[in-house]
């Protein structure tokens, strides 16, 4: 899914938008039991509680695709009878009706999703009429050909209100504040099928998790049953190491200056592209040749990135998730410099002295701890 994809039917859930028939939720505490179990008909939810139930589902939509928005294919073993995608389309079908599946699909959270503290788990079944899109982008309710039936599922934690003085406007006093369980915001979530191409897509579905460190792979490879992803600071972490490795202890500055500015480069141009820009095996090696590492280091670059991403394997890396995006760092042991990506050209090392330095081309304008000073003595 894109990102203009997952805003549509994030955009689904308002009052006036939103096609939930049903929702189902468990209550489970920090020893995996379940305390509640409860079922209902989504628009028999009073209007508060309803705006606050959507506002979680918007949020189980939200963040930065291959960060907190991971989208994620089917193995093929797993769409016949007893494989993940089956049991989820299932589950789907039965429009959250058929408790004893509802209820296996508790379990299977409960049984793998690590969380020390208690949460409630919110499923909800709906149906989108997706309507149709004119030449100019507008869309058209009558040129509606489609339903997009869909569930989705949002883990939020439930946490015990801070503790506090609060005014008792009954008996006009201050007092200790009662203290209550509070559903928060989601942690993670899932949103099957998938939405690609304006339409239902079987075969995907969209991971959602609020921290991109935590992805919880074995919780992921039960709903989902394949390779679980690489998260987005391993993602950096593994190019990190292959740059590394392959330029070896003796890179210049000009070379990772040279790598961070072409790849910066490489996303600036695909901005416009539906989906996010990937950079495989040989991307990278066309990277860091381009950025003038050394053919002698080259020759090691195949046994480099498979130490570091697997044997054999190509695993496709998100430009955003590897790129250092609109800062450049450059650190000393007690110094550290940041400066706008694209201002780069105002740091170059230097010997002066016989020692390397680091020079930084600056105006007259200078501040130290907020004051202006002098440039020119």
């Amino acid at each position: 899914m894109n990102k203009a994809e997952i805003v549509e039917i994030k955009k689904q859930f308002t009052p006036d938008r939103c096609t939930i028939d049903h929702i189902c939720g468990c209550y489970v505490d920090h020893e995996k039991n379940k305390v509640m179990v409860d079922k209902r008909a989504f628009m028999s939810i009073p209007e508060e509680e309803m705006f606050k139930y959507l506002d979680i589902f918007k949020h189980t939509l939200t963040g930065t695709i291959g960060k907190n928005l991971i989208p994620l294919e089917f193995p093929i073993d797993e769409e016949i009878e007893g494989g993940t995608q089956y049991f989820l389309l299932n589950l789907r079908n039965s429009h959250l009706e058929d408790d004893a599946l509802v209820d296996e699909f508790y379990d299977k959270v409960i049984a793998n999703y690590v969380n020390a503290e208690n949460y409630y788990i919110i499923l909800v079944h709906a149906m989108y009429d997706i309507p149709g899109v004119t030449n100019d982008k507008i869309e058209n309710d009558d040129a509606s050909t489609d339903v997009y039936d869909f569930i989705l599922c949002s883990i939020c934690p439930v946490k015990l209100s801070k503790a506090g003085l609060g005014y008792n406007e009954h008996d006009n006093k201050i007092e200790d504040r009662f203290r209550d369980w509070v559903v928060d915001a989601p942690t993670k979530g899932m949103l099957f099928p998938a939405f690609i191409d304006r339409n239902t897509d079987i075969h995907n579905m969209l991971y959602f998790t609020k921290k991109p460190e935590d992805l919880q792979p074995e919780f992921i490879e039960t709903l989902f049953g394949g390779r679980p992803p690489m998260s987005a600071p391993d993602q950096k972490d593994t190019f990190t190491a292959i740059i590394t490795d392959t330029i070896g202890e003796n890179a210049s500055y000009d070379t990772v200056k040279n790598i961070h500015e072409n790849l910066e480069q490489m996303i600036e141009d695909h901005e416009d592209d539906k989906e996010p820009l990937t950079v495989g095996k040989e991307d990278i090696r066309a990277l860091l040749s381009d950025s003038g590492v050394p053919s002698e280091n080259m020759e090691y670059f195949n046994k480099n990135y498979e130490n570091c991403v697997g044997t054999n394997e190509d695993y496709p890396l998100l430009a955003s998730n590897i790129a250092a995006g609109k800062k450049f760092e450059v650190k000393t042991p007690d110094v550290e410099i940041k400066v706008n990506s694209d201002r780069t050209d105002l740091v170059e090392t230097r010997i002066i002295d016989g020692r390397q330095c680091i020079v930084i081309k600056v105006d007259d304008h200078v501040e130290v701890n907020g004051i202006n000073v002098r440039t020119i003595l």
